[in-house]
C-alpha cells in the first residue's frame, strides 16, 4: 500500500474544519484570544476637546502679538474642568488630558509662558488656533468599528477595546486538546525510571505547542499498554468534550501498538494511517463525532515534527487563527544525500549569511534525539526523491523559532 503524501494528509485533517463557536469573556481573560465578530466603539474618544500639553488654555487672538499679558482665572485638570469661560486677555491653567474650557481655542505650552505673579502670565510666543488640542473623537467615535473580526487580541487591541467601553469581548472558543501518553516504559518526570523505562516527555512539548496556538490542555497522563486502560482514557477525553484527541505512541505495527485498534473499537472513523514523511511515518488520523483524533508517533522528535506540520494547523483553524507556516528560502550550509520516497524534515540551524539565510543540517538526525531538536531553529524540507544537494544549493525551511 502506498503511503499518503504529506499535503494530502493535511488536506484531510483540515477538511470541513471551521472556527469554534463564540463565547463572551471578561476583558482580562481575552488576552491572545481571537475576536469572533467586529467590535464597535460604545463611546467617543476623546469624549471632549482636550489639551495635549501642560500649559495655558487661551484665545489665539490674544497672543497673536507676543509678548502679551494674560490674567489667569482658573485651572482645568484631568478628571475635572473649568466651568467658566475664557474671555479676552484671560487664560486658564491646563494640564495634559484636561477638558478645553469654553472660549479657548489653543494651548500656550508652559515653556512659552512666564509667570508674572500669582494671577498673571506673559505669553512669550504667538500660537495658532487649534495647536496642542485633541479634538473630541480624534481617536474614534461611538459606533466606529475599532477592531475587525479575526483580530488576535494583543495588548494594543485589548487597550483599544477597553477605551472603546467594552468590559467583555466575544471571542472564538479555545479548542480543548486531550493528550494521552501510552507505554509501559514511561514514567513521569521526577519519578526514577526502572531498568527498562524512560521519562515521558512528548506530552509537555505537544501541550506547549498547542497552547501557543490557542488551545486549552487536558493531559490524561500515562496509560499502560492495556486495551481497557487506553479505552477508558479515550472515553474520558470524549466525555470532557475534547475538540482534538492526541495520542502519543502505540501507532506503529508492533504487537503492543494498540492505539489504532482501540480507537476503531471506540467508534473512530479512520481517515488514514501512515504517511510519506520522515520523521513521523506512523501517523493516525480519524474522527469521532465532534472530535478529531491525531495519533502521533512515540519517538519524541517524530511526535514534535508531526505536531508542527499537522496539529498546529488544526488547532489554529479551530481557534479562528490564520495558519501561515513560516516557510522561507535558504541555501544549504552542508551537503545532503539523495532523499528516498518520503518528504524529509531535516533538523537544522538557520543563520543569516552574506546572501541571505543559510540552513546547516545537524549531522545526527535520529528521531529519539531531543537535544538536536532543541538546538534546531528550523526544519529543511526535502521533497520525495530529491537528488543529492551540495553546499550553497537552494532549499526551503520551516522556521520553528
Amino acid at each position: 500500500m502506498s503511503l499518503l503524501a504529506v499535503d494530502e494528509a493535511l488536506e484531510r485533517i483540515l477538511e470541513g474544519v471551521q472556527p469554534l463557536p463564540a463565547e463572551t469573556v471578561p476583558l482580562r481573560q481575552a488576552a491572545d484570544r481571537v475576536l469572533a465578530s467586529p467590535l464597535a466603539a460604545l463611546r467617543t474618544h476623546p469624549p471632549f476637546h482636550a489639551s495635549a500639553m501642560d500649559g495655558y488654555a487661551v484665545r489665539a487672538a490674544d497672543i497673536a502679538e507676543a509678548p502679551a499679558s494674560l490674567r489667569v482665572i482658573g485651572t482645568s485638570a484631568a478628571g475635572g474642568s473649568f466651568e467658566g469661560e475664557v474671555l479676552p486677555q484671560t487664560a486658564v491653567r491646563i494640564f495634559t488630558g484636561a477638558p478645553l474650557p469654553k472660549g479657548a481655542d489653543t494651548i500656550l505650552i508652559q515653556e512659552n509662558a512666564r509667570v508674572i505673579d500669582g494671577d498673571s502670565i506673559e505669553a512669550l510666543q504667538a500660537v495658532d488656533a487649534g495647536r496642542h488640542i485633541r479634538r473630541a473623537g480624534l481617536d474614534f467615535a461611538e459606533g466606529n468599528i475599532v477592531l475587525e473580526q479575526g483580530r488576535i487580541l494583543d495588548p494594543a487591541a485589548l487597550s483599544l477595546a477597553a477605551a472603546a467601553g467594552h468590559a467583555t469581548l466575544p471571542v472564538v472558543r479555545s479548542p480543548l486538546i486531550a493528550i494521552i501518553s501510552t507505554g509501559d516504559e514511561l514514567v513521569p518526570p521526577g519519578v526514577a525510571p526502572g531498568p527498562n523505562q524512560i521519562v515521558a516527555s512528548n506530552n509537555f512539548g505537544i501541550a506547549a505547542l498547542a497552547q501557543r496556538d490557542g488551545a486549552r490542555i487536558l493531559d490524561l497522563g500515562i496509560v499502560p499498554d492495556d486495551r481497557e486502560a487506553f479505552a477508558s482514557a479515550v472515553r474520558r477525553a470524549r466525555e470532557a468534550g475534547a475538540d482534538i484527541l492526541v495520542t502519543l505512541g502505540g501507532a506503529s505495527v508492533g504487537d503492543r501498538d494498540i492505539t489504532r485498534d482501540v480507537l476503531a473499537a471506540e467508534g473512530m472513523t479512520l481517515s488514514f494511517w501512515k504517511i510519506a514523511m520522515r520523521p513521523g511515518k506512523p501517523l493516525i488520523f480519524g474522527r469521532f463525532n465532534g472530535t478529531s483524533v491525531l495519533g502521533l508517533p512515540g519517538n519524541p522528535v517524530s511526535s514534535m515534527v508531526c505536531a508542527h506540520v499537522f496539529l498546529s494547523p488544526l488547532v489554529r483553524r479551530l481557534a479562528g487563527r490564520i495558519h501561515a507556516p513560516d516557510l522561507r528560502p535558504a541555501e544549504l550550509g552542508a551537503a545532503l544525500p539523495a532523499n528516498d520516497s518520503r518528504r524529509d524534515y531535516v533538523r537544522a540551524s538557520v543563520a543569516l549569511g552574506p546572501r541571505g539565510l543559510v540552513a546547516t543540517p545537524f549531522p545526527l538526525q535520529d528521531s529519539s534525539m531531543l537535544s538536536v531538536l532543541a538546538a534546531a531553529n528550523a526544519l529543511i524540507i526535502r521533497a520525495p526523491n530529491a537528488p543529492a544537494a551540495e553546499i550553497g544549493d537552494r532549499c526551503q525551511v520551516l522556521m520553528l523559532r
